[in-house]
């Protein structure tokens, strides 16, 4: 019987797990304990939980894809600080802000809808020039899909999906940019796996992503992420976390590196999809998230 599903609520189920695991949890009944949590929500569920000191790994529907939602701007920050290093183009250069933009199905022209955009005010500056290192940050911290789509077009989707694989990353795919209505029409849409995400905010933790410098600059801008409701929303306030979100309709999703005050840290993502409640979905993913720290924490006792 769901305990969920009869009254108890979240909380109450999250303590009751937490409680009976006082002692060193292990990684399969973490695994248990997550499992429990998310089993109770409507809709699919992945996890990939990955420990930097000491390789442990907790894997839920890892291979599982997903539309990446917004998840797939990492992949594009990834593939603009690498084209930078190849000297390609500079931070500093100047992009003039645009709101047209080539369908991937027939090169057709589309522009985005303002109110649908989480970030707003590069709107108003259309016409005027941005830095390619103004639009990535705001590509990040605000998922702004009109800069997203200008960083797309510069770099080119092939060549960001190109640079997925280089990473071993082999299922993230990125065809196009943001309401690209005839692509999604004929289901051609970025994707990605929890386990996929994982190597890649590995890969930027090890300083790998590019080389070191890029990936300090990446892990600079995730930090500043606006959007906080589920790795970070249960973790205490000295924990630092390095991620990138993704929403739209009944699909949530976290990714990132958690920066523990000791000096450890470790790499988390959730994805979710068929979610009929948002809130209760969060919700349940930042139970997870602090789960995963209780047992990184207490893994050190």
């Amino acid at each position: 019987m769901s305990l969920f599903k009869i009254g108890i609520p979240l909380s109450i189920l999250v303590v009751g797990i937490l409680s009976s695991c006082q002692s060193k949890m292990t990684k399969d009944k973490l695994r248990e304990n997550i499992a429990s949590v998310l089993q109770e929500q409507p809709g699919l569920y992945a996890v990939a939980f990955k420990d930097l000191s000491t390789g442990e790994e907790v894997l839920i529907n890892e291979r599982e894809s997903f539309h990446a939602a917004s998840t797939m701007k990492t992949p594009v920050l990834i593939e603009i600080c690498r084209q930078v290093v190849a000297g390609k183009f500079s931070l500093t250069d100047s992009i003039v802000v645009h709101n047209e933009f080539k369908s991937i199905v027939d090169s057709s022209l589309y522009t985005l809808d303002k109110k649908e955009d989480s970030e707003q005010e590069l709107y108003n500056h259309i016409g005027e020039k941005r830095s390619v290192s103004s639009l990535a940050y705001d590509m990040i911290i605000a998922s702004s899909n009109l800069a997203t789509n200008m960083m797309i077009e510069l770099v080119g989707a092939r060549n960001v999906t190109q640079t997925m694989r280089n990473l071993g990353a082999k299922n993230i795919q990125v065809l196009r940019g943001v309401e690209d209505s005839k692509a999604f029409q004929q289901g051609l849409n970025n994707t990605t796996t929890a386990y996929d995400l994982m190597v890649i905010f590995e890969k930027i933790a090890k300083g790998e992503a590019v080389n070191a410098e890029a990936s300090q600059i990446m892990i600079d801008i995730l930090l500043d992420q606006k959007f906080n409701e589920i790795i970070p929303a249960k973790l205490p306030k000295d924990v630092k976390v390095a991620h990138k979100t993704g929403n739209i309709t009944g699909v949530n999703h976290d990714s990132g590196i958690i920066f523990l005050p000791d000096g450890r840290k470790y790499i988390l993502v959730l994805l979710s999809k068929e979610a009929t409640d948002e809130n209760a979905a969060i919700e349940a993913m930042a139970s997870v998230s602090g789960m995963v720290y209780d047992f990184v924490v207490r893994s050190k006792k």
